[in-house]
């Protein structure tokens, strides 16, 4: 566009170098002889001047210098001055002659005028839409797809990479097979599935899965991020998803791939926009072409989320998503298969044992234990080594459970004692505890935002939580605030984080988990699937005497927890003692060194059985028939004494008279 309107400017100009009236005037007058052509043009009052030799202009008041102009220049001139300029171009009589034009507007000069900018203009959006939508068919490209569609070039990405998701690989092998082979399931009359809904935490390698089918299909792939459907365009969304599926199905057998599908699968008639907003369009064509009338098509969908619970009801039914497949963290085993994969490529030290390190890191996700060996070969080139070492990896798993060492944070001598008390008053509570799981590792160490932490690993997989086992998780986490008031008499800020998590965990006890004897077995609040501001909503459902009450159940587990932690401290007072010291000497205290400490420990004895006084008349009421008459709840002869043991410990000064039972 600029180099057009410079042209349009040099040839309006011919050429031609403007210099002051002045100058003109007095080249006619004084220098006539020089003139060879004249030529007026009136109306934009200009004077043209052929020269036989270059003028070079005089230096002006405004301090510029003298210019070479050339042979040929031109000068301005106003009403007043056109008889003095017709007069000194007549007596200069060039010997080119002179002439005078009147300029007139043509028809298509106007035409032009009026036309050029407005179709620089719409050359100009068209140009800015295409750029916005990719280049796909010009300026009507914003309906297209954006899937990207999987090549040769593409990175090789196979099943032989994905290790500890063995069920996910097999049901996502059978889709391939599915692909190649038709015939041999059309044999026994089985039909191929529609889509295949990958679901689990982040990190677990659903996308990672998918690529695998890439590099494994041998069928045209294409991929596409649930965020790209929709945009600022009405009806873009639905556009795209017609034009995404006519593309596989012209590349049939093909496989279309959704990450993130919960961008556009929500539940319906909950958003913002009421029940026609442009998402919810998009969700009504996917579900039409997913398993509309045009139902025999080979192409499979597969997608992933990490909010199944988030999806329409309509998407997740039968012939749309057949096959929903859970992919989970790994156990131990997978672990051990996820860290070996990426391992490759990774020097390590003989003594290494990547099967310790799957058991040191439960809950751990791919993309974590992925992480893991990446800082531990960044730590291994930051300190110049050739071989990655356990020492290493240790530091590795800690940076990803608790952010790098600060080592820039440095503690006076008393904050770094209430800490080691703090720290060891956690570490022997677990001890203590008869269903807490082992300590690994205390440190006082400042990491992330901590200013030490205790590490607390089961030595097994686990998949479900018993009540005693949440019991001891209680008082372990009230075991640092108890040991800051047995010894210092005086509690920090330390222990709001504790507090924080445990409230959490008595709370789901009492309300989702009916680990309550006054609430009972049931479950208080209902959980929409509709987020607002990134969070689930939870509708109360019960009354204000159940809230009371669920308040009051919370808070007697906290106290008893509280209770429980200060009677293990100082019943083994010595033991905290002596960790605290050590802590303060070593900083760090590993299994082994905890293993020798915790040898005197006393341990706590075990809890009543839950539900162990009402047992027998529960019994009875069932073989009699009353507990089904009427109501389902059984009636008893005595309300439940909460949290009641009648031989509770000596609390605390100022704690409530409750125990853990």
């Amino acid at each position: 566009m600029m180099a057009l309107i410079g042209w349009m400017l040099l040839s309006s100009l011919g050429g031609y170098r403007s210099i002051d009236t002045s100058e003109g005037i007095a080249i006619l007058r004084d220098h006539p002889e020089t003139v060879e052509a004249v030529t007026v043009i009136d109306g934009t009052q200009r004077v043209e001047l052929d020269l036989t030799t270059s003028y070079t202009s005089e230096p002006n008041r405004k301090g510029e210098t003298a210019q070479e102009m050339g042979r040929r220049v031109q000068f301005t001139f106003t009403d007043a001055q056109a008889a003095q300029v017709a007069r000194l171009v007549e007596s200069a009589n060039p010997s080119g002659g002179y002439n005078s034009i009147v300029p007139t507007t043509s028809w298509w000069s106007y035409i032009a005028q009026l036309i050029l900018p407005l179709a620089i203009f719409f050359l100009a959006m068209w140009w800015l839409l295409g750029r916005m939508n990719g280049g796909r068919s010009g300026a009507l490209g914003f309906g297209k797809s954006k899937a990207k569609i999987g090549s040769k070039e593409m990175p090789d990405v196979t099943f032989d990479d994905v290790a500890g998701e063995d069920e996910a690989v097999e049901e996502l092998e059978e889709i391939r097979e599915f692909l190649s082979e038709p015939e041999k399931f059309q044999a026994v009359g089985a039909k191929i599935p529609k889509g295949v809904l990958l679901y689990g935490p982040p990190g677990t390698g659903k996308t990672l899965l998918a690529k695998a089918v890439a590099g494994e299909a041998g069928v045209p792939f294409f991929s596409m991020s649930g965020s790209e459907f929709v945009e600022m365009f009405v009806g873009v969304g639905a556009s795209r998803v017609r034009d995404l599926f006519e593309q596989a199905k012209e590349n049939a057998p093909a496989i279309i791939f959704v990450d993130e599908i919960d961008a556009v699968g929500r539940h319906r008639g909950s958003g913002m926009g009421g029940g026609h907003d442009e998402r919810e369009q998009t969700l009504n064509q996917l579900l039409v072409e997913m398993d509309g009338f045009d139902a025999n098509t080979n192409v499979i969908l597969i997608a992933a989320t990490n909010r199944p619970d988030v999806l329409d009801p309509a998407l997740l039914r039968p012939g749309r998503f057949d096959r929903q497949v859970s992919v989970e963290a790994p156990d131990m085993a997978g672990r051990e298969a996820i860290l070996r994969v990426h391992a490759k490529g990774k020097p390590m030290t003989r003594d290494v044992d990547l099967a310790l390190v799957a058991k040191r890191t439960p809950g751990f996700t791919g993309a974590d234990l992925a992480n893991v060996l990446n800082e531990a070969a960044l730590l291994t080139a930051r300190s110049n080594a050739q071989l990655i070492d356990n020492r290493a990896l240790d530091e590795a798993i800690d940076r990803v459970l608790a952010g790098p060492q600060k080592r820039t944070r440095v503690m006076n001598e008393h904050e770094k004692a209430i800490t080691a008390y703090h720290e060891a008053g956690h570490a022997l509570c677990a001890a203590a505890g008869a269903y807490s799981d082992p300590v690994t590792k205390v440190t006082i160490l400042p990491r992330g935002k901590a200013l030490g932490y205790t590490m607390v690993m089961p030595s097994d997989d686990k998949y479900s939580t018993t009540r005693n086992e949440l019991l001891d998780q209680l008082v372990y986490a009230m075991g640092g605030r108890a040991a800051e008031e047995i010894v210092f008499r005086d509690p920090t800020t330390g222990a709001s984080n504790d507090i924080e998590k445990a409230t959490a965990t008595a709370r789901k006890m009492v309300t989702d988990f009916g680990m309550s004897h006054s609430v009972g077995a049931v479950k208080l609040g209902t959980t929409e699937n509709e987020t607002v501001l990134g969070l689930s909503a939870t509708n109360r459902d019960f009354s204000e005497s159940v809230a009371a009450t669920v308040d009051d159940e919370v808070r007697a587990l906290m106290d008893a927890a509280y209770r429980e932690a200060w009677e293990i401290l100082t019943r083994n007072r010595a033991v905290l003692e002596d960790l605290a010291t050590q802590l303060l000497e070593k900083e760090t205290l590993l299994e082994k060194d905890l293993e020798e400490i915790f040898a005197p420990v006393v341990r706590q004895s075990e809890r009543p059985l839950w539900r162990a006084d009402d047992s027998l008349a529960l019994d009875e009421e069932i073989a009699s028939g009353s507990y089904f008459a009427g109501s389902r709840v059984p009636r008893r002869s005595r309300p439940v004494d909460v949290m009641s043991d009648g031989e509770a410990p000596a609390e605390p000064v100022g704690a409530p008279d409750a125990g853990v039972s």
